[in-house]
């Protein structure tokens, strides 16, 4: 039998808002404000420098890494956190292509993350020998695995859609093509359970300041395959990536596993925020936050296209071909959204016309969900969006 997984208390949510962009950014756990300020007073303003030893900041990101690894079916000492998703997309994807220098080709979709793109097509440049990105259409995946494909970079869950690549298959059919299988789990990692040791995949990486809840900006991860972890080639070589950092040598030695792709210097506090905010994960089961996120979407579906049908799905209709977010499409959706959000719902919206909604059963339930379409037929019965002030573009949207 499926367990509630609801943990209100366990969240500093606003009196009067129904959150759905969990899947932008997490809301603030209750116990993470107290944490930090212990941690700025007692830590940094008692210890002093010997905080990177007395209070372990040093080894912070191999020990968030492995609270992490539980959640996304890695080993522990597999998973390593700290700087930017950027930074650890640069760094994976480098590897795999020093994994196979004969080939030339990276293949992702047109569903990707941009960021992921960019990153791809400024190391591609800088590298300067002839490499291709091939970008397809999310559906062709997997017939584009030809064998000149160097390697494989999927976002899983489509930012916009919400729309679900099958890991287990996409990450076979790269290896039967001989490519290194690269995922960005951005929009997976606490939404639901993921396999990576189970798939095979080299390299993962992704954010934590969505589903997990770590708070703007808080630290990104990567994880690598451990029968790869001492041969993978960090590109970016820190010295926090050393084996010997406080050796101070001229030349560079990785550290022995994960810890290579450590690049500089941790940002301690808000990796302190992030690790007190996984506590929240503490006895809660992926496979029953799945079934009440299915639970959640599918009232939210069916209420809006019944009450709402200026709205048109964006999402896949089957819950198993997505994620924990669902999008509808609306041609005035940027203002309908600031609409919404001036009555208290929280979603956000995607150029050109995707309302975008996240769903996260730990602090939302059923009534949350009824409440927020109450509001929403409201304003689009209303024509309320119409009103000058909601088509006023911020510059994050």
């Amino acid at each position: 039998m499926t367990q509630s997984v609801t943990r209100k208390h366990l969240f500093d949510l606003p009196d009067g808002v129904i959150y759905l962009d969990g899947n932008s950014l997490g809301p603030l756990p209750a116990a993470v404000p107290g944490h930090v300020a212990r941690m700025v007073t007692d830590q940094w303003g008692q210890m002093l420098i010997k905080g990177w030893n007395d209070a372990g900041w040093f080894t912070q990101p191999g020990r968030v890494g492995d609270m992490i690894a539980g959640l996304i079916g890695a080993p522990a000492g597999s998973v390593v956190a700290g700087d930017t998703l950027s930074i650890k997309v640069y760094q994976a994807l480098a590897a795999a292509l020093q994994m196979n220098p004969d080939r030339r080709v990276v293949l992702t979709d047109s569903g990707n993350f941009p960021t992921d793109v960019y990153m791809a097509q400024g190391l591609l440049d800088l590298i300067g020998q002839g490499h291709q990105l091939r970008i397809v259409a999310p559906e062709d995946v997997a017939q584009a695995m030809t064998d000149d494909i160097a390697a494989v970079m999927l976002t899983q869950v489509d930012y916009r859609t919400g729309r679900r690549h099958d890991m287990a298959s996409l990450t076979q059919a790269a290896h039967d093509a001989g490519a290194v299988m690269i995922w960005d789990l951005a929009h997976s990692a606490g939404a639901f359970e993921i396999n990576l040791a189970g798939s095979g995949c080299a390299f993962a990486v992704g954010c934590t300041y969505k589903y997990l809840n770590g708070g703007p900006g808080a630290p990104a991860f990567i994880y690598v395959r451990p029968d790869l972890a001492e041969t993978a080639r960090p590109a970016l070589q820190g010295w926090m990536g050393h084996n010997a950092p406080f050796a101070f040598d001229m030349d560079y030695q990785p550290a022995g596993g994960v810890a290579r792709m450590r690049v500089g210097t941790p940002p301690v506090i808000q990796m302190s925020a992030l690790e007190q905010a996984l506590s929240v994960w503490e006895g809660v089961s992926l496979a029953d936050v799945r079934t009440a996120s299915v639970a959640l979407m599918e009232q939210f579906i069916a209420e809006v296209e019944a009450r709402c049908p200026q709205l048109t799905l964006a999402s896949p209709r089957d819950p198993a071909q997505r994620g924990s977010h669902v999008s509808f499409r609306f041609d005035a959706g940027y203002a309908a959204m600031q609409a919404l959000i001036d009555r208290g719902v929280i979603g956000d919206f995607r150029a050109p016309d995707i309302m975008r909604f996240g769903f996260t059963p730990l602090y939302l339930d059923a009534d949350d969900i009824t409440g927020a379409v109450d509001i929403m037929a409201d304003i689009l019965t209303t024509e309320a969006w119409r009103d000058a002030k909601y088509h006023v573009r911020g510059a994050v949207t």
